[in-house]
Order: structure tokens, then C-alpha cells, then sequence
């Protein structure tokens, strides 16, 4: 698994989960019913997000660290 991405978890009251997003990674991200579930299953996703984009040829964005939002 890939972890070195940012992920942010939040609690979505519409969606009645966790979800979590991948800022870096347009479009990946996940959710779950728990916290923990939606970092496993992000996590997952971002592997997926990786192979895809390999196979496809298109560039993978190194991973910053920590974002900073004004």
C-alpha cells in the first residue's frame, strides 16, 4: 500500500459515513462506515488509482507531505 499520500477523513452527515480523500490523486477517493474502514478502503483505492494511471501512461504526481489550505 501507498501511504504516503494526504488523506483527509471527515464524517458526512448526507452520506452517513467517513469519507476520505486523496487531494493529490484527482477523483480517489473512498468511503466507509467507520474511520478506520474509509482509510482501508481509500487506501486501496489509491493503490488502484496508481496502477491505473501506470497502465494508461499518464503521469503520478509525487507525493508533497502535508497540504497546506489558506
Amino acid at each position: 500500500m501507498n501511504s504516503r499520500y494526504e488523506i483527509i477523513i471527515y464524517w458526512s452527515a448526507t452520506d452517513g459515513c467517513f469519507l476520505a480523500e486523496v487531494p493529490e490523486l484527482a477523483g480517489c477517493m473512498a468511503d466507509g462506515h467507520t474511520y478506520q474502514a474509509a482509510l482501508e478502503n481509500v487506501q486501496l483505492v489509491i493503490d488502484e488509482w496508481l496502477e491505473t494511471a501506470s497502465l494508461l501512461q499518464r503521469p503520478i504526481p509525487e507525493p508533497r507531505g502535508r497540504l497546506m489550505f489558506a
